[in-house]
């Protein structure tokens, strides 16, 4: 593998506490060394990383990439692109494809589209239950052992409380992460945006808040009965950060994350039948949206993620309600983060963080760091580039994005993984 020398580049590391200029030695697939030149070390090639930002790959926590089973809408040769084109190395994947990734056989086929990608860090999330169905549980097992780095429900609904916690129990028997999308389906009852303003105006079956922190109330209970890791996807609401915060006061093992678009766009935000917006959890209120910012500022949630869905032209066609939810979102990861450091919230060493270093505590990964020995999964970025969102500059197959056609800052210029270069943007000022 090629010796590569990062050099003059602005190193942050939030694990380490790193915030300095320096060079970057690549060895063997791994980090060599940081700023010290290793002895005999003679470069393969040099990255020029002047007045860039270089940093541990980003770990995106809730992906989907359409395969297997959809393949008309994504496919991992295309999504991968865009991951790496974004600065993401390890993509978590939810187990809602088809058929669902409930067996190791389904585990393994992950795997090999991985390999066939060239992309290999694809972690799959296991089914918490058969098929996703809710009623039986799935052999949890068998999943972690194929390589499945926790098990989930998929945002699915889980029959009865009882299910629940015998899957709790069993995650907790096997110290299996559970990663928990909590929604109550039978208040959500089918809605397509919040139950405010913006849904009363346009006459849209609206989803209460109460769908979010009731089903999280529940899970949390079992959390503490159980002992059950859980980690909570796409938190969209004030109530469940409350609730979040809570919990960890009172010592439960659990964590959570935000998708990156709710810490910017509300329901306020969202132009009359544009399906670009239709997400779920839906856009809520200012207050809300404040509300996570400010969850993100103090650590309470310590992780962003792209909760990347794309779609095909079709399943965004018809009536808003009809439409499919999701927005493609792996390359507009970094840009929506570096806003808010833009904008005074965050630090640029806790936007890294909330994409590097926590992901990977949660997920007891030993990526999310420049640690010497460990694997070079980097990303380089340039923070005040700025780039508009079309085609010429977009990777994802699907363009189901509320940013299509917007001006963005922050544009990664390589990526690196297991020391090999996944991504090296050109650019023409």
């Amino acid at each position: 593998m090629k010796r590569i020398l990062i050099e003059q580049g602005r190193v942050i590391d939030p694990a380490h506490s790193i915030d300095r200029t320096g060079p970057v030695y690549v060895a063997d697939g791994k980090i060599l060394a940081l700023f010290e030149k290793p002895n005999g070390f003679e470069p393969d090639s040099v990255i020029d990383a002047s007045g860039q930002i270089v940093c541990p790959g980003f770990i995106d926590i809730s992906t989907r990439l359409r395969q297997p089973g959809q393949s008309h809408k994504a496919t991992f040769q295309t999504e991968t692109k865009a991951a790496a084109a974004g600065g993401i190395t390890t993509l978590i994947l939810q187990p809602d494809t088809r058929p669902v990734i409930d067996t190791p056989a389904i585990t393994e086929l992950v795997k090999e589209l991985a390999e066939n990608s060239n992309y290999r860090q694809i972690l799959p999330v296991g089914a918490l239950t058969q098929n996703l169905e809710g009623q039986e549980l799935s052999s949890m097992l068998a999943l972690q052992e194929a390589g499945c780095i926790a098990v989930g429900n998929g945002g699915r609904p889980i029959s009865n409380l009882l299910v629940l916690r015998r899957a709790m129990e069993y995650a907790a028997s096997h110290d299996l992460l559970l990663i928990y999308r909590p929604n109550e389906h039978s208040l959500s009852n089918e809605g397509c945006a919040h139950e405010g303003a913006f849904a009363t105006r346009y006459g849209l079956p609206g989803i209460p808040e109460t769908a979010e922190t009731i089903a999280l109330s529940q899970c949390l209970e079992l959390a503490e009965l159980t002992g059950c890791r859980v980690h909570f996807g796409q938190l969209s609401c004030r109530r469940s950060v409350i609730k979040i915060q809570q919990a960890q006061k009172y010592g439960l093992s659990v964590s959570a994350d935000i998708a990156a678009h709710q810490l910017h766009l509300t329901e306020n935000d969202m132009k009359p039948f544009d399906s670009a917006y239709h997400v779920l959890p839906p856009l809520r209120s200012k207050q809300d949206k404040l509300f996570l910012r400010k969850a993100l500022m103090q650590g309470t949630i310590g992780t962003l993620c792209s909760d990347h869905q794309p779609h095909d032209l079709d399943a965004k066609l018809g009536a808003f309600p009809e439409t499919e939810p999701g927005i493609s979102a792996l390359e507009t990861l970094l840009p929506l983060m570096l806003k808010l450091v833009d904008e005074k919230l965050i630090t640029l060493s806790q936007g890294i963080a909330a994409l590097t270093q926590t992901p990977a505590k949660v997920l007891r990964l030993e990526s999310g760091t420049l640690t010497p020995g460990k694997s070079a999964d980097i990303c380089i970025f340039d923070p005040g580039r700025r780039w508009q969102v079309d085609h010429s500059t977009w990777y994802s197959k699907g363009i189901n994005t509320p940013y299509w056609g917007e001006t963005l800052t922050g544009r990664v210029s390589a990526t690196l993984q297991s020391g090999k270069i996944i991504f090296q943007g050109v650019f023409h000022d």
